[in-house]
């Protein structure tokens, strides 16, 4: 039996504004640094056996002080990147958000590939499912941290919870959340999912994990909701 804690990356100066998709050079900012610090904090008392991660600088940066932590290396796997986002690379989400393909993103996700040569959500949900499947068997009865993104952990838990590809959406996966799946033999099991250590996104004043938007201000668990995300 595998333990795979599946975690999406700490806060960016651009999440939630941006859809970088497979862009490099895009850091944590002072908040996401912060998330990656108190992320080795959660951790306290677990102990891993490896650390996996997407190559994109904000999600290796995210385990870095994990794995200090933990004194593992941390492993770059090419298919654990974010979604090719195609011509929508770069583009700001409040501009998408009004074109006719994106009401098709959030209908059908499993019929649409991002244009101009990008990924179908079906293909990477394809690869996203085998990467997890070959570390869950190189590390039989081990507990491994995996970074990846917001709706790559999205398409793999609907795929663990046996949800149709139509309905990953439903799902919110927050900036620095940890997601828990088991794995038993063939068998999938998600055992938490999008946790964040607290309930502090619960206030009055929503504040990280859930993203900036909106000029800097702190969306809500609405709007958090809306976009795809990086």
């Amino acid at each position: 039996m595998t333990t795979l804690f599946v975690i999406r990356h700490g806060l960016t100066g651009q999440t939630g504004r941006m859809l970088y998709g497979q862009t490099r050079g895009i850091d944590l900012d002072d908040r996401g640094r912060r998330q990656a610090e108190a992320l080795r904090e959660r951790f306290a008392g677990v102990k891993l056996t490896a650390v996996y991660s997407s190559p994109l600088e904000r999600c290796v940066q995210t385990m870095e002080p994990l794995a200090a932590a933990a004194r593992l290396p941390i492993v770059v796997r090419d298919d654990l990147i974010e979604m090719d986002a195609g011509s929508w690379t770069g583009k700001s989400l409040a501009r998408l958000r009004t074109t006719k393909a994106w009401r098709e993103v959030h209908a059908s996700p499993s019929t649409f590939r991002f244009p101009g040569g990008g990924e179908s959500f079906a293909d990477a949900q394809a690869r996203v499912v085998a990467a997890i499947d070959a570390v869950a068997r190189r590390h039989r009865r081990g507990r491994v941290a995996i970074a990846t993104h917001g709706d790559i952990v999205r398409i793999f838990l609907a795929h663990v919870q046996g949800m149709p590809l139509d309905a990953f959406q439903r799902l919110v996966i927050d900036t620095a959340s940890v997601s828990v799946v088991e794995r038993a033999g063939d068998t999938w099991r998600a055992l938490l999912v999008n946790d964040t250590g607290g309930l502090a996104r619960f206030a009055a004043n929503a504040t990280p994990p859930w993203e900036a938007s909106n000029g800097g201000r702190a969306s809500s668990p609405a709007s958090a909701r809306r976009g795809v995300r990086g």
